[in-house]
């Protein structure tokens, strides 16, 4: 089945420095990993219409929306210590914000007919919370998607396999009964949350799942953690609408993070987790990534999941660290 490709060229004009990892050549990187694998002909392309300030408001208060208008109204500038804002950030942050909402009425338009959707969009969003940017992300991009996807009564899975925690995504949807957050990420890394006794709070309590894998983890452990730990969860949980958070940067060249994971791993990882819904019901969003071929082959395997093949340009990983992290977790989620 085909897959519904969004992205838009005035990504590429939010420029946070030539020092900088979240590049515009990472989208470069993306769109060279899919012609090389030959994937091109399986795409729908389609331009992203950025999101409306009510659609920033669901998720973000409206005082941190205008704080950061006004941070990139004197652009260049800095939001902390590590995001950086250009002339054209804005414009790009609302067109990534807004990309997640146009593939979910692209795909309901479909009537099933497209597999799924990958947003191939910068800046990155899982690090944005409520009340701030951080950690090289402006507005909660996939959180922008799972709150109009709430709104219209369905329960959202969002799977979260970048290397650093999505503490955005959690602090957002930690009170939420019905938009279920799993994340796998490095432990110890930025921002240093995400532990497995983070859970949700009052009537979200459960439906925030950590796997705080130590550095080196490879994927076998990453698949023994989701047939043990998620899937039970998410069975419980029985979400209607999966959206990814496809973070790239566990790749084990990635120059950011010290995990063991390869291409391989994220196309594993991602064709298990397109089962849990049907098709036209699933959308991906680039988030981390900053080895440029790493990055290239890694969303080429995503993709590729994502339209019903398994490709693995690099083998699978094995043999690493982290099989008591599914221990731990497990007793806290599974517990009788």
């Amino acid at each position: 089945m085909s897959v519904l490709f969004l992205t838009d060229e005035r990504y590429l004009n939010h420029d946070p420095g030539s020092f900088h990892p979240e590049s515009p050549r990472r989208l470069s990187a993306v769109r060279s990993g899919l012609r090389s694998a030959g994937l091109t002909d399986a795409l729908v392309s389609m331009v992203p219409a950025p999101a409306l300030e009510e659609d920033l408001h669901s998720v973000h208060d409206a005082g941190m929306v205008a704080a950061l208008g006004k941070i990139c109204d004197a652009a260049p500038a800095a939001v902390d210590a590590d995001t950086y804002v250009s002339e054209g950030s804005l414009t790009a942050a609302r067109l990534a914000a807004g990309a997640g909402l146009t593939a979910i009425e692209a795909l309901q338009d479909s009537h099933g007919r497209l597999a799924a959707a990958f947003c191939a969009v910068r800046p990155p969003g899982h690090h944005a919370s409520a009340f701030g940017s951080m950690g090289f992300c402006l507005f909660n991009n996939v959180a922008v998607a799972a709150a109009r996807l709430r709104a219209g009564g369905e329960r959202v899975l969002i799977l979260d396999y970048d290397a650093h925690h999505g503490n955005g995504t959690q602090d957002i949807f930690y009170s939420c009964p019905d938009v279920l957050y799993v994340s796998m990420h490095q432990h110890p890394a930025y921002p240093g949350t995400g532990a497995v006794t983070e859970t949700g709070a009052g009537a979200g309590r459960g439906a925030t799942l950590n796997l705080p894998f130590p550095p080196g983890a490879t994927g076998d452990v990453y698949l023994r953690a989701w047939d043990e730990v998620v899937l039970p969860v998410v069975e419980r949980f029985t979400p209607t609408w999966l959206l990814i958070s496809a973070g790239f940067d566990a790749h084990r060249a990635d120059p950011l993070t010290s995990m063991g994971l390869s291409s391989g791993d994220f196309a594993d990882l991602t064709a298990a987790a397109v089962k849990l819904v049907g098709p036209s019901k699933v959308v991906a969003f680039l988030e981390g990534g900053y080895d440029l071929e790493a990055l290239a082959l890694s969303s080429a395997t995503c993709v590729a999941a994502l339209a019903g093949e398994i490709r693995h340009p690099e083998a699978s990983t094995s043999g690493g660290p982290g099989r008591a992290v599914l221990a731990d977790a497990a007793a806290v989620h599974l517990a009788a």
